[in-house]
């Protein structure tokens, strides 16, 4: 089995949770056979995130050496502009020398404080995105996955969830050879 789920903001990644709060799998009906998360979401971050009982093919899509891209919309309290935009892509250097960078950056729109950005990355290291800007001193203010490989989120509503299509898990299938 293979579903999207458009995971809300403020609901955790997790099985169960010791403190209490909702989980992605309050979201899912109760009748499902078990199934677990394709990766993760922080609990401030929403979109799209799969679940399967297919651990195999789990690993396949979650294995950075598939360079899967997962493309994620963020909104930061700054104004983007050209230098940003090439330091994302170029790398940034954390306080424990890691370099964290983009494989593509695309200005979306921009305010008076504030802007939004496309992200790709072909890799998933742990809170990626927010280490990046938190190195820059930048605060992110909404970060939703929009897509993994192939795969869009679309308009599936917040909180909802349906099945891969065939059309669909093939596409992501191919793209992970």
């Amino acid at each position: 089995m293979y579903l999207m789920l458009n995971k809300p903001r403020g609901v955790i990644t997790s099985a169960a949770d010791e403190k209490g709060r909702d989980t992605v799998y309050s979201l899912l009906p109760p009748d499902k056979p078990w199934l677990t998360p394709v990766g993760r979401l922080d609990k401030a971050s929403e979109g799209l995130l799969l679940f399967t009982n297919d651990s195999e093919w789990n690993a396949r899509v979650t294995d950075p050496a598939t360079h899967l891209d997962k493309t994620y919309h963020v909104q930061i309290a700054a104004v983007a502009d050209t230098h940003l935009n090439e330091s994302l892509e170029r790398g940034v250097k954390t306080e424990h020398g890691e370099i964290l960078l983009c494989k593509r950056v695309t200005l979306l729109r921009t305010g008076e404080k504030n802007s939004w950005l496309e992200l790709t990355l072909d890799e998933g290291k742990n809170r990626q995105i927010r280490r990046i800007f938190d190195t820059l001193g930048i605060e992110v203010l909404r970060l939703i996955r929009v897509s993994i490989g192939p795969l869009q989120l679309g308009h599936l509503p917040k909180g909802a969830h349906r099945p891969l299509t065939h059309a669909e898990l093939a596409a992501l299938n191919l793209a992970m050879r």
